[in-house]
């Protein structure tokens, strides 16, 4: 009878030293999965630049219409003429602004570049070409 208690002592005790080995490895895989690094850094030169080159995804992709950066960047403020930006589609303000630069829309794009007022420079849309600049104002003037 004692050798039957040590032996059935002796399992109890492996299963209980295999299960913490078991719930430890499980814990440490969650603990580094949650700790993995969420992206890379990557530099000019490196290895990983060309994969990137140009903007990545967003380039790859092609420009976006004015339609579309006034529809996702632009129309926070633009819609209902926050701190004074001209709303879309008022012709009148927007000529105003146009007038302001001789006419010429290189002004207003380089408005839009550099920010003006209340404006971040390009707005919200930091990865905005120029020419999507441009295309947005024209969306949003009407001209």
């Amino acid at each position: 009878m004692t050798l039957k208690k040590i032996l059935l002592a002796s399992a109890a005790m492996l299963a209980v030293v295999a299960g913490n080995a078991f719930a430890a490895t499980a814990n440490e895989e969650a603990i580094a999965e949650r700790l993995k690094p969420y992206g890379t850094v990557c530099l000019a030169g490196d290895p990983c630049a060309d994969e990137v080159a140009g903007g990545g995804a967003a380039a790859a992709a092609g420009p976006r219409s004015g339609a579309d950066v006034v529809g996702k960047f632009c129309s926070a403020c633009h819609a209902s003429g926050v701190l004074g930006a001209p709303k879309t589609g008022d012709a009148a303000a927007w000529q105003a602004r146009l007038d302001g630069h001789g006419g010429d829309f290189n002004g207003l794009l380089q408005n839009a570049i550099n920010g003006l007022n209340a404006m971040p420079p390009k707005g919200t849309c930091g990865d905005c070409s120029d020419e999507e600049l441009l295309a947005a104002i024209h969306e949003m003037s009407g001209l």
